[in-house]
C-alpha cells in the first residue's frame, strides 16, 4: 500500500508540472461560458483521477451487522407442520368445468356398463332420438324457403342489397311466361335454311 502511495504521488506531481506548462500557455483561452480555461479544466479533471487523498478508506466508519439466522421450527413442532395447500387448477377438483370429451367418455362408459338394464336411457341415444327429427314436410318446407331466399324471390325486403319492389316488377307479366322457340323447331329451320343454301349456289355450277 506504501508503494502504491509513493506512486500516485509521483504521478500527482507530474500532472501538477504538466498542467502548470500547459497553463502557462494557455491562460488567454477562452472559458466558454463555464468560467475556467481549458488548461484549468484539465487540471482539475487530471487532479480528481490522481488524488493524494485516496489511501483514506472510503468505508471507514461504516459498520456491517451480520445476517441474521434463519428461522426455524422448535423440535417438538417439526412434526405438526402445515401441509402445502394443493392446487386448485386439477381435475380432481369437483368445481373443474368437464370438457365436451371427458363428457361424452363418461356417458358411453356409462351406457356399456347399463348395456343389460333395461330402465337405462343414455343421453347419448335421447340426442339423436326421433323427437329431434323433422318430418318431410317440414323438410321440403324448409327448402323451399331456402331456395326462395337463395334466389331472391321473397317478397318483402330483407338485405341492404336487395332492389326496391317497385323497381323489381316488370312492365309486361306475359314476357314471363314466354319461353321462346324451342331448340327443336331451331334445329329443322337450321337445315332447312341450310339445304336452301345448298340448292341455290349448284344451278350455276353444275360440276359441284
Amino acid at each position: 500500500m506504501i508503494a502504491m502511495h509513493k506512486v500516485r504521488v509521483g504521478v500527482s506531481l507530474a500532472a501538477l508540472v504538466a498542467c502548470c506548462g500547459i497553463m502557462s500557455g494557455c491562460m488567454s483561452s477562452p472559458t466558454y461560458g463555464t468560467g475556467k480555461t481549458s488548461g484549468e479544466q484539465l487540471f482539475d479533471d487530471i487532479t480528481d483521477i490522481a488524488s493524494i487523498s485516496a489511501m483514506t478508506p472510503k468505508d471507514k466508519g461504516v459498520t456491517y451487522p451480520a445476517r441474521p439466522g434463519l428461522v426455524v421450527p422448535g423440535a417438538n413442532d417439526r412434526e405438526n407442520l402445515a401441509q402445502p395447500q394443493q392446487s386448485l387448477a386439477s381435475k380432481d377438483n369437483p368445481q373443474w368445468v368437464e370438457s365436451p370429451e371427458d363428457a361424452r367418455k363418461r356417458l358411453a362408459d356409462e351406457a356399456e356398463e347399463n348395456k343389460h338394464n333395461v330402465n337405462y336411457r343414455s343421453p347419448l341415444a335421447a340426442a339423436d332420438s326421433g323427437r329431434n327429427r323433422v318430418s318431410d314436410a317440414e323438410q321440403t318446407a324448409a327448402y323451399r324457403a331456402a331456395r326462395q331466399d337463395q334466389q331472391g324471390t321473397y317478397n318483402e325486403r330483407r338485405y341492404l342489397v336487395d332492389p326496391p319492389q317497385a323497381y323489381r316488377q316488370v312492365s309486361d307479366p306475359a314476357a314471363l311466361n314466354d319461353l321462346g322457340t324451342p331448340e327443336s323447331k331451331k334445329e329443322k329451320k337450321r337445315k332447312k335454311d341450310a339445304e336452301a343454301a345448298q340448292q341455290s349456289s349448284t344451278w350455276w355450277k353444275p360440276w359441284q
